[in-house]
């Protein structure tokens, strides 16, 4: 986590935990078990009893087990006139009585094959009143978990008695519950457990049914503000209880003094999430009153507010937007004493936490930066307008005209690295700049665009991020000047915002691959971005050799964890008989310090190692080298195993060239020039929010156009279709003309 999350810290003192899973997370949308969510199940109980912690399961799905079993058997033994004939179902306890067995011979059997084992405790409403059987019962279980034995409770719905709900809470009930939810509550508080996690087919209790895009997650529950205030869904699709049942036995035990969290059976880790303090589903606590760090506005709201002040920010003139940007550029430079102050004070923090060197030297602001991006402010002020150029414009018919128009997309979503390992690669990939910078220029290009901006910055520059945050806001007119670019404070608002497809138009995660790729399978927002930089390389026959070896060292050597570095160098079978040109450039390489592993031809032919997989970014000062028959084999082979990003060819061939420019689909194709062009100040694009592989949208490196989308206005003098009986369309194309 970035920071220790106060509504969380109650987690270091768990040791006892009971777990409650559903009947819709046991089991399918047609009725069947889950095998593969009751496995992780299994699994996850199984590593945290390892790890000393005291588990309890309760558990559904008895009776739905029991039903499927009957109804197949029924199946199995029904002639086909009997299949004709309306079917009753099943009497709910005989599903239950044949349901439990095998339900806990399928825990049995999983927990078999983890080294765990489990025991089964079948409980009914009525022996809770016994103060003999409760006393018996917190022995027997004490017991099996002093030896590591996971008990398995459930309802025995076979011989229960229980008529109706009851509705008290837990506490005042005597004993009484209605449904596993309120059974795992009641067992929380006889066995003094110190967590109860309820497992839910949703990540935890929203504001409205969840389906509704406006509902909210809330991570912390608070009776005094909450009660009342929910419109819950539908009950559950299998199951007795749903979200009501789970937020009465929640509130119940939460005051009873049992902390809650309920969240997400779905997610194979959310149970080692909650255990390690991470911000997930929703918590009830007896002091949640207390919290004063509690608020749920956050992501949905800064989100909105963002689009709004985009909106606003539209009916800005060319002159207005660029005064803003040059008010940015002149409040840096103001403020270059504050920016400084809170720099250091991430440099030291870094240092005390004992961050590598390299992280702690490119977190470190330079001397002549802050000049250095106010210029750049400036330069990028001075661009031509890009909002409301017209693209096309027609004459549909006499006196009806359309335009295409250029527009800003809406609300921005940009994502830092935050793990310091991986920001280190990723500071690697930026010649004179860091994250800083990277902020600034998002930013900027933001205000350029009329976008809105929701930024995520690494925990590493968060008083960095924070104070520039400040100065460019504060260099916004209001009322968009605080909303139009908010600041993230803690990753755990991402998943949240990641949510709000409906808001949210555009995300651009910048780090590792891991990052990217875990945010595209996060949300259905579009992500613009690229997940592997896999460059090529590839010397033709033709090629002057001289310069195919200057290209070569600079495309791997000058910055090697760039994403535009090369990473596979592809040479044309008839250079292998060059003495001089070809195996100088190998040589160069390995003077250079670049590690070489060769394909299957190469590895032979250079006396190389064989690399493990051509589809592999180094990042680092090591590449594969291939020998390929000719051109259209090193076509081929990019098509292959890159990763659409940027590819080169050397060659003084002009047909060759052609073929390959015209062939490979890459975002960034070149001829005779290194990869290492691929960048967004070298494009002349003032700035770049990120290089692109996709091929929607935006494509190769992204600057203010990137952030763009169009729009159509129809200009008319009460113009109807009417069938179109009576428009004579003309399609004149106004702008040539």
């Amino acid at each position: 986590m970035d920071s220790v999350d106060p509504t969380r810290a109650f987690i270091k003192n768990v040791k006892r935990i009971v777990v409650k899973v559903g009947t819709a997370v046991v089991t399918r949308g047609d009725g069947r078990l889950a095998l593969g969510r009751l496995g992780a199940l299994c699994e996850q109980l199984k590593d945290i009893n390892s790890q000393g912690y005291e588990v309890i399961l309760v558990t559904s799905g008895a009776v739905g087990l029991g039903r499927q079993r009957l109804r197949y058997r029924r199946l199995a033994n029904s002639s086909f006139a009997d299949l004709q004939s309306p079917q009753n179902d099943f009497d709910g306890k005989a599903c239950a009585a044949v349901g439990q067995s095998s339900l806990m011979a399928l825990y049995d059997t999983m927990f078999s094959q983890l080294d765990v084992t489990s025991s089964q405790l079948l409980v009914t409403d009525s022996v809770f009143r016994d103060e003999a059987f409760r006393k018996q019962l917190s022995e027997t279980v004490k017991s099996l978990l002093k030896l590591r034995v996971i008990p398995i409770f459930n309802e025995n719905d076979a011989v229960s008695t229980r008529k109706a709900p009851y509705e008290l809470c837990l506490q005042d009930s005597s004993g009484i519950f209605w449904d596993n939810d309120s059974l795992a509550g009641l067992l929380a508080l006889e066995l003094k457990a110190d967590l109860l996690v309820l497992l839910s087919d949703v990540e935890g209790l929203y504001s409205g049914p969840p389906t509704d895009p406006k509902s909210k997650l809330i991570h912390t529950y608070v009776k005094e503000k909450h009660q009342g205030e929910i419109t819950f869904g539908d009950k559950s699709r299998v199951g007795r209880g749903g979200m009501t049942a789970k937020v009465n036995a929640a509130v119940c035990a939460a005051y009873g003094g049992i902390p809650v969290v309920i969240t997400s059976g779905y997610d194979t880790d959310n149970i080692k999430k909650v255990l390690r303090g991470d911000r997930i589903g929703t918590v009830f606590h007896q002091d949640a009153h207390l919290w004063t760090v509690v608020k749920e506005e956050g992501a949905r709201d800064m989100a909105v507010a963002a689009q709004e002040a985009s909106r606003q920010f539209r009916a800005l003139g060319s002159q207005e937007r660029r005064k803003i940007l040059l008010d940015v550029a002149d409040a840096l430079e103001a403020n270059e004493g504050e920016i400084i102050a809170a720099n250091e004070a991430d440099v030291a923090a870094a240092q005390e936490v004992g961050y590598e060197k390299a992280l702690i030297s490119r977190l470190a602001l330079k001397p002549g930066k802050i000049s250095a991006l106010a210029k750049s402010i400036r330069k990028l002020a001075d661009m031509e307008e890009p909002i409301g150029r017209v693209l096309k414009k027609t004459e549909l018919a006499e006196g009806l005209v359309l335009e295409k128009l250029s527009c800003p997309l809406g609300v921005l979503l940009v994502v830092f690295e935050s793990r310091p390992d991986a920001l280190v690669q990723f500071l690697d990939q930026f010649t004179n700049t860091f994250l800083f910078q990277m902020v600034q220029q998002i930013a900027a290009l933001a205000i350029q665009s009329r976008n809105g901006l929701l930024l995520k910055g690494g925990k590493e520059a968060k008083r960095s991020n924070a104070i520039l945050h400040k100065v460019i806001s504060s260099a916004i007119p209001e009322p968009v000047g605080g909303k139009l670019i908010g600041l993230v404070n803690t990753r755990d608002e991402i998943p949240d915002l990641l949510k709000l497809d409906d808001v949210i138009d555009l995300v651009i995660p910048r780090g590792s691959n891991k990052l990217v790729s875990k945010i595209k399978e996060s949300t259905k927002i579009p992500v613009l971005g690229h997940a592997d930089g896999i460059c090529h390389v590839y010397v033709d026959k033709f090629a002057n050799l001289d310069m195919a070896k200057r290209i070569v060292l600079d495309a791997k050597v000058d910055y090697p964890a760039a994403c535009n570095a090369m990473e596979t160098l592809l040479v044309h079978k008839d250079l292998l008989s060059d003495d001089g040109g070809f195996k100088q450039i190998i040589s160069e390489l390995k003077n250079s310090g670049v590690s070489l592993y060769g394909g299957p031809r190469a590895a032979t032919a250079l006396h190389l190692p064989e690399t493990d997989s051509f589809h592999y970014e180094y990042s680092s000062l090591a590449c594969s080298v291939e020998i390929v028959d000719d051109v259209n084999a090193a076509i081929d082979h990019i098509h292959e195993h890159g990763s659409s990003h940027t590819d080169c060819i050397v060659t003084e061939d002009g047909q060759v060239a052609k073929i390959f420019l015209t062939q490979v689909d890459s975002a960034a194709v070149f001829h005779n020039a290194s990869t290492r062009f691929c960048d967004g100040a070298r494009f002349g694009l003032g700035a770049e929010v990120g290089i692109s592989t996709s091929r929607i949208h935006a494509r190769g490196p992204v600057g203010v156009e990137g952030l763009l989308t169009t729009r159509w206005i129809l200009r008319g003098n009460g113009h109807i279709v009417d069938a179109d009986r009576g428009v004579e369309y003309t399609h004149k194309d106004l702008l040539s003309s």
